[in-house]
């Protein structure tokens, strides 16, 4: 079991905590974090660029030797290490690919936890350049006490703004959702 905090037994508490942590432990034992962590991002970018993909993961209708047999074979063409190949694996055998996205999350939080940082999951209408992160950083940094590792998505159906979920807490400032509390006012 990895920490002794209260926010480590949350996370344990869960199927897909207990993945992310057994995951989590091997990839420091074997000192291969970074590659983890690095191939995990890299799943995630592909989950979210390939529709067949995420379908793989969601269906309940592929089977096992089906769902191993295309992880298999998507692995090597993302690059993905070792240790994650193998873990998709069991996933897939153990029928659950579904929580992929979960486990990933969870491991993200434990991984953050282990260098002292919280993750903040950050959504954009349009890409930021690197001083504007960097002062994003700064703002939830002041704001929680303690580094932030941000993970940067764009969605251009915001219009604009952003919205930021660290921890439990979720700040959306993004014009979508202001023009629809505007649009549900008018209504009201």
């Amino acid at each position: 079991m990895s920490g002794g905090n209260s926010g480590s037994v949350s996370i344990q508490a869960s199927l897909s905590g207990r993945y992310a942590t057994a995951l989590f432990d091997l990839a420091r034992e074997q000192a291969a974090l970074t590659q983890v962590e690095s191939s995990l991002k890299t799943l995630t970018q592909a989950l979210g660029e390939s529709d067949d993909l995420a379908a793989l993961i969601r269906s309940p209708l592929v089977g096992r030797e089906a769902a191993g047999k295309a992880i298999a074979a998507v692995a090597p063409m993302l690059g993905l290490d070792p240790i994650t190949t193998r873990f998709l694996g069991v996933l897939a055998h153990n029928r659950r690919l579904s929580d992929l996205p979960a486990i990933i999350r969870a491991f993200r939080d434990l991984a953050a936890r282990s260098r002292g940082e919280m993750n903040a999951d950050v959504v954009s209408a349009h890409p930021l350049d690197d001083a504007q992160v960097d002062a994003l950083r700064q703002q939830l940094r002041h704001r929680v006490g303690r580094e932030v590792a941000i993970d940067l998505k764009v969605d251009p159906s915001l219009l604009g703004g952003l919205i930021v979920r660290i921890g439990s807490q979720m700040i959306d400032s993004s014009i979508k959702t202001r023009l629809n509390t505007l649009a549900h006012a008018m209504k009201g």
